[in-house]
């Protein structure tokens, strides 16, 4: 099932730990003995996928933990060294199972491959909260959990005023010890909010680094005295947690497809093409950009998420934006419509498959947005299309219309997937919150 294991040995580590994610994206990890793991990569380990959200029903719940060798890393926490493995799910019979997000992603860039030639660089930005310590723990009581604020700045603010900076410094050190890169770490817009940005790799590497991000963030938190969390909206009047994805495409020889030095923005047709079908979807493919509740309350005017589907040079107030860039090379997109409580495998699968279908559609992304899409006139309607969904039900409403959903998630997933966020949604549509409380009680 697996390539030979290029790291050996594996046994001179502390505990080593098999990582995948649900349908949900919530990070899941198997912990097994490093000795096994060269056996384990040709037979798998079984384990409940009943258990796993999304995966597989009870009657039907044996699956196999296969390890991707390839994606082993030792971390070293110092005071402890994890062996990290990402997994690839497989079913009873051996073969990839088909509610697997990260064979979704191979799938597609495979189909990338054959059909257009094409590959892909992806560097995602990632942000995340600092929360005081146990006051970021949920109790007993889910309407008591208050998340306290580690520091009180904002954009770009210095240390020793920005608390973060040395949980930051830490973070990429300890990435930097399994070989991946940052490229930039500052404190952002929000209090207590912070963003690293890596170094650009293929796609798939791109995802398998989320997840080890992700761990490494958390860990690295804790042992400083924070919690991390990537939720998308903890706060009604800042600015969210956004997962920007950037993204070119390149073909077999690492020539930069999406740019064109003889047209208007040195943005080749094809770039237009592929612009084009992510604004065509936009809308049908929300949910899984924005994949929970929460995510919808950020979607507001001014607090630099996208609200209308356009697209834009340089715009940060434009779904899809085209960076400012002084070579050929990086010339790219930006997709900033996802935030990190989705899950990176099936965000990356459906934005190439949404860009594919603009270049296989011919589809033309017509004019760049001007001036900030937040000025513009906006008719207040309950349901308007020219805007990405402003919550969770519309979206909802709009991936169980879309047969583009469908066919590019495969029947398993979307299937699953369409259960959990229906359940999602209904148990916050009968929750009475505090809020009601104040507003509607004396009625």
């Amino acid at each position: 099932m697996e390539e030979e294991n290029e790291n050996d040995p594996m046994g001179a580590v502390d505990f080593t730990k098999i990582f995948f994610t649900d349908i949900n994206g919530r990070l899941m990890n198997l912990f097994v003995n490093p000795l096994m793991v060269d056996k384990m990569s040709k037979t798998g380990v079984g384990f409940d996928g009943s258990s796993i959200a999304g995966y597989t029903s009870v009657e039907n719940s044996d699956r196999l933990l296969v390890p991707s060798l390839s994606t082993y890393n030792e971390i070293d926490f110092g005071d402890k060294t994890v062996g990290f493995l990402i997994g690839d799910i497989y079913d009873e019979k051996g073969n990839p199972s088909g509610t697997d997000p990260r064979h979704l992603l191979k799938k597609v860039l495979k189909k990338a491959e054959k059909e257009f030639q094409v590959r892909f660089t992806v560097g995602p930005e990632h942000e995340f909260f600092l929360f005081n310590g146990e006051s970021a723990a949920a109790g007993t009581d889910p309407e008591m959990c208050v998340l306290e604020h580690s520091d009180d700045i904002g954009y770009f603010v210095s240390s020793p005023t920005d608390k973060g900076e040395s949980v930051r410094q830490d973070i990429v050190n300890v990435l930097a010890g399994c070989g991946i890169q940052y490229e930039k770490t500052h404190h952002e817009v929000t209090p207590s909010q912070h963003e690293i940005n890596l170094e650009c790799t293929d796609a798939l590497s791109a995802a398998d680094r989320t997840l080890l991000f992700s761990y490494v963030a958390k860990q690295v938190a804790e042992k400083n005295g924070f919690t991390a969390s990537f939720m998308p909206k903890p706060f009604e009047n800042y600015n969210r947690n956004a997962f920007h994805i950037h993204l070119s495409m390149q073909d077999f020889e690492g020539n930069n497809l999406f740019y064109d030095a003889t047209s208007e923005h040195q943005l080749s047709d094809l770039a237009r093409y592929f612009i084009g079908g992510i604004l065509k979807y936009a809308r049908e493919t929300s949910i899984i950009m924005a994949s929970t509740v929460n995510s919808y309350k950020a979607y507001v005017m001014g607090k630099e998420a996208p609200v209308v589907r356009g697209w834009g040079l340089r715009n940060r107030s434009s779904m899809v934006r085209v960076p400012y860039t002084l070579s050929p090379e990086s010339t790219r997109i930006e997709l900033r419509n996802p935030d990190p409580a989705g899950n990176v495998y099936l965000q990356m699968a459906v934005l190439i498959s949404m860009g594919l279908a603009g270049m296989r559609e011919k589809l033309d992304c017509g004019m760049a947005d001007k001036g900030s899409s937040y000025n513009k006139e906006h008719g207040l309607k309950v349901w308007d299309d020219d805007f990405l969904p402003r919550s969770f039900y519309e979206a909802l409403v709009e991936a169980e219309d879309s047969s583009f959903l469908k066919e590019t998630m495969g029947e398993a997933i979307y299937k699953n997937m369409m259960t959990l966020k229906l359940k999602e949604w209904e148990e916050d549509r009968v929750h009475v919150t505090q809020r009601e409380h104040n507003k509607y009680r004396d009625v």
